[in-house]
């Protein structure tokens, strides 16, 4: 068996939510390649998450929900970042623990 020892455990079913610092932003457009459900590229070459319903959402520091069947494409998104500015984190406390600022 495989333990995989990348990023901090979160808990089953555990709510988290994903935003992107535009301010760190490089544009390469990584994380739309991995993840274009939650990820977008608008035509000012920066990334935004979108919404639910397939909005970008472009007011600083929105986030959207991270659905459980692509954490792995968003983690793997704000690993790869080259701008280091996808963060992850837990709804009930706001910790995060995929991204730039994670523990």
């Amino acid at each position: 068996m495989t333990v995989r020892n990348e990023a901090p455990a979160t808990g089953v079913g555990e709510a988290l939510e994903v935003w992107i610092d535009q301010d760190l932003c490089t544009g390469d457009g990584i994380c739309a390649q991995y993840a274009p459900e939650v990820f977008e590229l608008d035509i000012d070459g920066l990334a935004y998450v979108k919404s639910a319903d397939d909005e970008l959402l472009q007011d600083t520091g929105a986030t959207t929900p991270v659905p459980l069947p692509l954490l792995q494409d968003v983690v793997d998104s704000a690993k790869e970042c080259p701008g280091d500015c996808i963060h992850v984190r837990r709804v009930a406390d706001k910790v995060e623990v995929y991204g730039p600022d994670a523990e």
